[in-house]
């Protein structure tokens, strides 16, 4: 069909928003789909030239004809309206605001039901106007009456309230009234606060219930006094307009929202015709969103979008090519570094700014995109015969579909620029030269670094492996060690033999409870030349050991304490789920002759690790990257400058050696690099962790 591509293609059919089909009213487009309906392109070539005589006569076909004729008087009956609208506007200068808006609606709608209704089997948008005016004339007069009446209320109690004074015989014997029923609540109020006293005096009652009793009282005995005081006439009728003001405000606007979900409801059953056969309103606004929101008359959603098109080209595109930048240039800057840029010139902020403008330029592009696909669905769903949304719908499916996205809207901003520029910054540098002599300027390296890592060359990858390799031992050793005493200990006191439980439930938490610093610091000076562990063993032993002064006796004692510290959080789980098994099941267990050793294997152990495994994957993961305890105890020492040469000790974690190699050595680049390979080893160990535990497995036990 060489030529019928470029004619209009319809639908014989029309469908509404809930997916019934409807036939065409619109004749012309009826005619032309028709004979599509009958075209077969292998058989017969006379139908498409039918259908290109139908659209070169289109002015000359009847139901065109018909259309224009209408089209014409639509207009001038428009025109017509405006001018009645304004001379009923003056006869309403009376009237509110509110109350005149509802009134120029109603008339409004009597001027289409009487224009329409002879139009009504014109065209479903004739059939839609004359439908919603029957609507309009059904709920107005209800919602008009109902204000009048409430306004006409509202305006008697102001002046009443003008009438009303203070010194009226009226005013002035509530007043008395008022006094009198006060000073009896005020009597009665300390004789019950005297019985009640009498009663703690007797040991009736307790100190508790006495001071509860004496609250229940006070609030008797205020909410009384606040019930007299609307009998004054000028409170009453201050409470009775402000209460009139709440019926206007809010249930009018409930009945003008119910109104309104009516006429939603006949846009939603009531098809549209478009002589359009392809979305094109998509395709020209496609640069500028909220232009084709516009040009299918959602004015309210094109006004956010042209807000929006604000942002993409007064702030996102601006910023991307250097404009408004404190020093970069925008995405530009982050290839280039600040490699020609002035002494002054930082290459790490040009690599930050650069990394905010393309996350600038991504939320800028999924603006675009999203205001092309509502366009294009808006205009997709205007052929099938689907009306657009009016606000009210729009608005309406925001509040209800879309508020999980809004809500998340500013959460995603906020991780975008405080968590995934930070992660994409240090990405990026790992990548860079960044090093001691080249801290201000740097340039781009490549894998340069991670080569240093995986060969262990260079003065900041030498000693990687080694460490690499302690950092494995300590996390393995102290947070199994940690587990092992926790459980242990959990399992001893949950015992029913063991007396005094709170005290040592206390003494095991204490580990947790005091803070980790302290601990180790203690520990620190109790281990050094002259502490007091340091010449309890020199005396036990009867030669002096420093233990801070060797690699392999620091790394055991770093272990313990770690085992210690660490037992106190598994002690708290462990406890918890051990309170939580039912005593069913060892009592089977022991019916059956189960030994304690059976009972602790086939019961307790699968019970607590389904509960708690998740949270050990995350111990291990926590002391992978345990930097106060290594740092604070010895800071990372003894030194070997022969194996770790000057950045690292024997004891030093990969975090702690990060730490050194970046804060006190400026090796940013490298240890950028390595944090990138640890942060992708600990979630490739914590995804197994978390994969293979039955409790993520969603597995019943």
């Amino acid at each position: 069909m060489k030529g019928g591509n470029a004619l209009k293609k319809y639908s014989i059919l029309l469908y509404d928003d809930i997916g019934n089909a409807y036939e065409r009213k619109n004749k012309y487009i009826e005619d032309i789909a028709k004979l599509y309906e009958e075209y077969d392109e292998t058989k017969d070539k006379a139908i498409l030239s039918k259908i290109s005589q139908l659209h070169k006569d289109k002015d000359q076909h009847p139901y065109i004809i018909k259309l224009n004729k209408f089209d014409k008087e639509e207009k001038e009956f428009l025109s017509q309206l405006k001018i009645k609208i304004k001379k009923y506007n003056k006869n309403l200068n009376q009237k509110s605001y509110k109350m005149k808006k509802l009134m120029i609606q109603l008339f409004i709608s009597k001027e289409k039901n009487n224009f329409y209704k002879a139009y009504e089997e014109l065209s479903y948008e004739t059939s839609y106007q004359y439908q919603k005016s029957l609507i309009e004339l059904n709920q107005l007069p209800l919602i008009i009456e109902h204000l009048e009446v409430n306004e006409q209320k509202i305006n008697e109690s102001i002046k009443n309230k003008k009438n009303i004074s203070n010194n009226s015989e009226d005013n002035l014997k509530a007043k008395a009234d008022y006094t009198a029923f006060s000073n009896e609540q005020n009597k009665e109020l300390k004789e019950g606060i005297s019985k009640l006293k009498e009663k703690r005096r007797k040991h009736q009652i307790s100190k508790k219930a006495l001071e509860d009793g004496i609250k229940e009282l006070k609030l008797q005995h205020k909410k009384a006094l606040k019930v007299k005081h609307y009998d004054l006439p000028v409170k009453k009728n201050n409470e009775l307009i402000k209460n009139l003001k709440f019926e206007i405000n809010k249930t009018t606007k409930r009945k003008e929202n119910v109104l309104k979900a009516n006429i939603a409801d006949l846009r939603r059953k009531t098809p549209v015709e478009t002589m359009r056969a392809k979305p094109i309103n998509a395709f020209i606004s496609f640069l500028l969103p909220g232009l084709g929101q516009l040009l299918n008359k959602q004015c309210i959603k094109g006004i956010l979008f042209l807000l929006a098109s604000c942002f993409v080209y007064g702030i996102a595109i601006p910023y991307a090519l250097g404009f408004g930048n404190y020093q970069g240039e925008g995405i530009t800057g982050l290839i280039s570094l600040a490699a020609d840029g002035r002494k002054i010139d930082k290459s790490l902020i040009f690599m930050i700014e650069g990394i905010i403008a393309i996350f600038l330029i991504i939320f800028a592009s999924i603006i675009l995109i999203l205001s092309f696909i509502d366009v294009y669905k808006v205009e997709k769903d205007k052929i099938k015969g689907i009306r657009q949304r009016n606000w009210f719908e729009t608005k309406t499916n925001i509040s209800e579909d879309g508020f999980p996205y809004l809500v998340s809207m500013p959460a995603l901003v906020v991780i975008v620029f405080i968590v995934i520029v930070p992660i994409a910054t240090t990405i990026l540098l790992s990548f860079t030269g960044m090093d001691p002599n080249n801290q201000s300027k740097f340039s781009w390296i490549g894998i340069k670094n991670y080569k240093l890592i995986a060969l262990g060359e260079g003065m900041a990858g030498s000693s990687f492996w080694l460490i690499l390799g302690w950092t494995l031992i300590w996390t393995l050793f102290a947070t199994t060690l940690a587990i092992a005493i926790g459980f242990l200990f959990a399992i001893l006191v949950n015992n029913d033999r063991v007396k005094g439980k709170t005290f040592f439930r206390s003494v095991y938490l204490l580990p947790w409870a005091v803070p980790s610093f302290i601990t180790v610091m203690f520990f620190s000076i109790m281990f050094s030349s002259n502490g007091a562990l340091t010449e309890i063993i020199t005396n036990i032993v009867g030669t002096k050991i420093e233990i801070k002064n060797d690699p392999i006796l620091s790394r055991i004692t770093l272990i313990l304490i770690q085992g210690w510290l660490g037992s106190s959080y598994i002690f708290l789980l462990s406890t918890g789920v051990l309170q939580g098994i039912p005593g069913d099941l060892y009592e089977a267990a022991q019916i059956d002759g189960a030994t304690a050793w059976q009972k602790l294997r086939r019961i307790t152990l699968p019970i607590v690790l389904f509960q708690t495994a998740p949270l050990l994957v995350g111990q291990y993961t926590f002391n992978f990257n345990n930097f106060t305890t290594i740092y604070l105890f010895n800071s990372g020492g003894p030194f070997n400058p022969s194996k770790y040469g000057n950045l690292a000790g024997s004891t030093d974690l990969l975090i702690s050696y990060i730490f050194k190699l970046t804060i006190e050595n400026q090796y940013q680049s490298v240890g950028a690099a390595i944090t990138i390979v640890i942060s992708l080893g600990l979630m490739l160990f914590a995804f197994i962790g978390f994969k293979n535990s039955k409790a993520f497995g969603e597995e019943k036990l």
